[in-house]
């Protein structure tokens, strides 16, 4: 299969992250619906999200990547375990350092996505899921 361009794995990228968001906080308001502990629904809905954007990325925006089987899902679990706490860290920093403005909580989250989605688009493309030589 060839190789798909940076624009077009990109723009699947995105794509595939907006609907894990939408899969992450379903499985999470569904899980507080039947009561369960609330960290625990957030984990919980953390790994069905990254679970659907491994099997997703692979499938459908880096199809020509080479396909290790347990090498290449270790990767992508030790990519998203870092990117995880870059962005928890990163939202952190933002709050200590934006002044009071009402939308200092919005403007970390955003950073902090950002920061850990260009983190991930890059590792998996050149990293987890590079096209095989």
């Amino acid at each position: 299969m060839p190789r798909i361009g940076l624009v077009n794995q990109l723009g699947r990228f995105v794509l595939i992250g907006g609907f894990c968001a939408l899969v992450d906080f379903g499985v999470y308001q569904g899980l507080l619906h039947l009561g369960l502990w609330v960290h625990l629904a957030k984990a919980l809905s953390f790994v069905a999200g990254t679970a659907t954007a491994y099997f997703l990325n692979r499938r459908f925006t880096f199809a020509a990547g080479r396909t290790d089987g347990a090498a290449q899902l270790g990767g992508f679990a030790l990519l998203y375990t870092v990117t995880f706490f870059v962005n928890v860290g990163t939202n952190a920093l933002m709050l200590a350092v934006l002044p009071a403005s009402g939308w200092e909580i919005t403007l970390a989250w955003v950073v902090a996505q950002g920061t850990a989605t260009t983190i991930n688009f890059v590792m998996l493309r050149t990293v987890v899921f590079r096209a095989a030589s």
